[in-house]
C-alpha cells in the first residue's frame, strides 16, 4: 500500500472532511440517500483537489466601485467520463462546480469470472471535443475498467485524463499506473487490497476492495440485496 501512495501521479487525499465523511460512507447501516449525499460531497471535494492545474486565461472584470478587477476563466474544455453505473453517482458534484463541463458516458462492467472489463456502451463522436478528460468511478479496484476507458479516451484524442474515485486498491493504481502513467489519480483513500477467489459460500466476491465500502453501484441506487 505504501508503493502505491509513492507512485507518480497518485494523490491520495489528507482532507479531514474526506476523511469524516468517507467513514460514515463505508457504514454498512448508512441509508441509500445518505450514501448518494456522501458520494456527492466527497466527490465536491475531490472536485477541488483534482482541478487544481486546468489551464486559464486572465480577463478583466468591472466592479461594483467602478473599477476593473483582474481575474481568470477557465480556459481548458473539460470533459467528464462516469463510468457506468456507479461514476454517475459523483458527475453533479463535478457540474456543480463546472457547469460548462461536457459529459460523456462510458458503459463497461467487469465480468465476475475473468474480472477483465467488457464495454458495451460508447457514443463519443469521431473527434475529441475536450481538452481535460476526467474519469469518474467510485472504486478503483482491479484498475481493469478505468485502463480500459483511458485507453479509448486516448483513441479518441484527449491529451489529458484523471482519474477521480472514492477508494482505490493498491492492485488497481498498479494496473492503471503500468498501462497509463501519464493518468493522474485522484481518491478519497488507498486501502489494502483486493478480496481474493472466495474458499466459502459467505466469503465476499473476487476483487472487491478492502476494508472497502461493498458494491458501490448498488448502495448508491438501493439496489443490493
Amino acid at each position: 500500500m505504501q508503493g502505491a501512495r509513492k507512485m507518480q501521479n497518485v494523490h491520495e487525499s489528507q482532507h479531514p472532511l474526506i476523511k469524516h465523511k468517507l467513514t460514515r460512507l463505508r457504514d454498512p447501516q448508512t441509508h441509500p440517500v445518505e450514501f448518494r449525499e456522501l458520494v456527492e460531497e466527497i466527490a465536491t471535494l475531490l472536485a477541488y483537489e483534482a482541478t487544481q492545474d486546468i489551464r486559464t486565461t486572465p480577463v478583466r472584470v468591472p466592479t461594483p466601485l467602478n473599477v476593473e478587477a483582474e481575474g481568470v476563466e477557465i480556459a481548458d474544455r473539460i470533459g467528464l467520463v462516469p463510468i457506468l453505473r456507479a461514476g454517475l453517482g459523483m458527475v453533479s458534484a463535478f457540474l456543480n462546480l463546472m457547469p460548462i463541463a461536457q459529459v460523456w458516458h462510458l458503459g463497461l462492467y467487469r465480468d465476475e469470472e475473468t474480472l477483465a472489463p467488457v464495454a458495451y456502451y460508447n457514443k463519443l463522436p469521431p473527434r475529441a471535443t475536450v481538452d481535460v478528460a476526467i474519469i469518474l468511478d467510485p472504486m478503483l479496484a482491479t484498475g481493469g475498467s478505468a485502463s480500459a476507458a483511458a485507453t479509448v479516451l486516448k483513441e479518441w484524442g484527449v491529451p489529458r485524463i484523471k482519474f477521480v474515485g472514492l477508494l482505490a486498491a493498491p492492485e488497481g493504481i498498479a494496473h492503471l499506473h503500468t498501462e497509463h502513467p501519464d493518468v493522474s489519480i485522484y481518491v478519497a483513500h488507498i486501502d489494502d487490497h483486493l478480496t481474493p477467489e472466495p474458499q466459502r459460500p459467505d466469503d465476499p466476491p473476487r476483487g472487491f476492495i478492502v476494508p472497502g465500502l461493498g458494491d458501490a453501484g448498488d448502495r448508491l441506487f438501493g439496489t443490493g440485496q
